[in-house]
């Protein structure tokens, strides 16, 4: 069964990425730090509950950035490192870009969620070249999986009927550093020394259809409970 039947199936009608930024927003703490990655990260800010308060940080310069504007009320000079428009909460700062980068090698980002083109049995992350095609370079990537206390791969289970989940990374590592917590539509997953724990089941979807969907090998203790989306 594909990942796109498999959620399709869900009870909950949710895109796989709604999916995965309302599960990556309940990790995040109140009061804390958090740098969101380009693309599918950035989604997390629009599923945080009002009540918690939270800082999101851009490589660009950015501390205090809100979800994404309204249509008509962007603000061509108010954008995250990927240049998509954001909002900015009571309190936001621009700093430059040396300041904002001691942040993120100094250690004092709590989290960082960012986008995976692979994660492999050893929770190593591959998310910045596919070799062969143009790519704007690294960004802050490196320095994020290097620095910051907490590393949330946000990402879909799998891509083009290949899996990204894999044994060992076949693309550019962007750190030598086990990430925290792997989140896709169909699993939430721990890599530990021991390997990959499964810790949750995606909307409708089995333990047997997360092993066949992910290429690399998964550790399976007791019940898997399903996400908790609401």
């Amino acid at each position: 069964m594909s990942t796109a039947e498999i959620v399709a199936d869900a009870p909950a009608v949710m895109s796989p990425k709604e999916i995965i930024a309302r599960r990556v927003a309940q990790e995040v703490e109140p009061d804390s730090l958090v740098n969101l990655g380009i693309g599918l990260p950035s989604l997390v800010a629009n599923y945080l509950p009002e009540e918690v308060n939270v800082f999101f940080q851009a490589e660009n310069g950015v501390i205090g950035l809100g979800a994404r504007p309204p249509e008509g009320m962007e603000d061509v000079n108010l954008t995250d490192a990927g240049g998509g428009f954001v909002t900015a909460v009571p309190g936001a700062a621009s700093i430059d870009s040396a300041m904002s980068f001691g942040l993120i090698r100094g250690g004092h980002l709590d989290m960082t969620v960012l986008g995976g083109l692979q994660v492999d049995e050893r929770g190593y992350l591959a998310n910045w070249m596919v070799p062969g095609k143009m790519v704007p370079g690294m960004g802050g990537a490196m320095d994020l999986v290097s620095g910051a206390k907490r590393v949330v791969v946000a990402m879909v289970h799998t891509a083009k009927g290949n899996h990204k989940i894999v044994p060992e990374c076949t693309l550019p590592l962007t750190a030598a550093r086990r990430v925290s917590l792997i989140v896709t539509e169909m699993a939430v997953i721990e890599p530990t020394e021991d390997g990959l724990v499964l810790r949750e089941r995606g909307p409708g979807v089995s333990v047997e259809d997360i092993v066949a969907a992910t290429g690399a090998t998964l550790i399976v203790e007791g019940d898997i409970p399903e996400m908790r989306l609401a």
